[in-house]
């Protein structure tokens, strides 16, 4: 196949992951908390739906049943049902009907939105990183990252605008309609990259080894990757989930500021994706991974001692630490799998690692559920101490990326990579 078509379908690649961080970026934090607020969703079920991100990685397992047929055009028909399910979630607050019944329809769309996103994610990552040369993962990785960053930088602060302006006149609502036609916009643009990126000859007629969920045990280096999924993903849902509304109520953080956040992070992000790019591609990515780890476990100690006497300041340093640690861990993971991963079981791999990671992340956030809901009915007091609940989950959440920390160290970073025994 023509080379050029290659090197076109990797741009557009990189347009479809910015693309579809803009769409991710306004149904997520304070975007998500701003829509269930209107609807008079706790702040505790409001964590519960924010883990329905990791809770939806279990429906990654449905894509390893799809084997037969074009890969581009389900990825591509499942990708818009996701998109339009997306916007959706903005048109629930503008309907009539009770309280309870919107609130049952928008859990209901966002578990369909990311039922057809974790089908769809697997295939796609195997379609576009099978374009990627081997030796390049790592920088190419991070010039995704860093336009997807410089893009959703620039987004997050004009929607952020709009939101917070209709929000201090009181029409949220006109908000939400702009909010859903920028998802509507966002999703033909992401259809047309796809479209225009190929696939490689005979991708479909590949024979690819089924990795049975029960029997993951029988690959070592599977399971190992798995387990490092797992912990981060419990490390992280214990905490993160429950950040939005802590941001727009505790800390008082209006959505100008919150996207003042998001240039903060974009930019330390960017600087060091590349960074970590480079640095895997000559090490690798489970050492990259570690030090990534390392940063996130600074950032969660760092917000545990985040209150409104100083939020802007403590916030905005977890907030760096976290664009750090982010700048490397998401392509690391994935990243992973190629390292350590047979070739022909690698899609499997990453739809295994991501559902069971999801199940565990989605189950933390529920264990600490009942920690938050006490805290704050007891004055946010904790042990005697005058702490609010996201404090203590930081504290946990600490902990956990510290024991992550040690079993990367110990089952990953010695291990032989599989390109290297070619």
């Amino acid at each position: 196949m023509n080379t050029n078509l290659y090197k076109r379908s990797r741009l557009m690649y990189i347009f479809e992951a910015a693309l579809e961080y803009l769409i991710s970026i306004l149904v997520a934090g304070t975007y998500l908390a701003t829509v269930t607020k209107e609807l008079g969703i706790s702040d505790t079920l409001t964590g519960i739906i924010s883990s329905f991100i990791s809770l939806g990685c279990v429906f990654q397992l449905f894509a390893m049943l799809i084997r037969k047929g074009n890969t581009k055009r389900t990825v591509l028909i499942l990708s818009v049902l996701n998109q339009l399910l997306f916007m959706t979630l903005y048109i629930v607050p503008l309907t009539g009907g009770s309280k309870n019944i919107k609130t049952v329809l928008f859990i209901i769309i966002i578990l369909l939105a990311y039922f057809f996103y974790n089908i769809a994610h697997p295939k796609k990552i195997d379609w576009f990183m099978s374009l990627v040369d081997n030796e390049k993962r790592g920088i190419f990785t991070a010039k995704k990252e860093m336009v997807s960053l410089i893009a959703g930088m620039i987004f997050s602060f004009a929607m952020g605008a709009v939101v917070d302006h209709y929000k201090a006149i009181g029409d949220i609502r006109t908000a939400f309609v702009i909010c859903g036609i920028v998802i509507f916009i966002l999703m033909i643009l992401h259809t047309l990259t796809m479209i225009f990126t190929v696939q490689k000859p005979n991708e479909d007629k590949v024979k690819t080894k089924k990795i049975d969920i029960l029997s993951i045990h029988k690959d070592k280096n599977i399971l190992k990757i798995t387990t490092v999924f797992v912990l981060w993903h419990i490390a992280t849902y214990c905490a993160t989930p429950y950040y939005g509304t802590y941001q727009i109520e505790e800390l008082g953080f209006s959505q100008v500021f919150v996207a003042t956040l998001s240039v903060v992070y974009a930019v330390a992000r960017v600087f060091f994706s590349m960074i970590w790019g480079k640095y895997a591609d000559k090490q690798s990515f489970a050492k990259m991974l570690r030090l990534c780890f390392a940063v996130a476990a600074l950032g969660f100690l760092i917000n545990t001692f985040c209150a409104p006497e100083n939020g802007k300041v403590f916030y905005t340093m977890y907030y760096i630490c976290y664009a750090i640690a982010m700048g490397g861990i998401n392509s690391a993971l994935i990243n992973l799998c190629y390292d350590y991963v047979e070739e022909e079981k690698r899609s499997d791999a990453l739809a295994v690692s991501l559902a069971v990671a999801g199940i565990f992340g989605f189950l933390s956030t529920l264990a600490v559920s009942p920690l938050v809901t006490y805290i704050q009915s007891n004055g946010n007091t904790f042990l005697g101490m005058n702490v609010y609940a996201q404090q203590v989950l930081s504290a946990i959440a600490f902990l956990l990326t510290v024991v992550t920390i040690i079993y990367v160290s110990i089952s990953l970073v010695k291990i032989q990579k599989i390109s290297s025994k070619k």
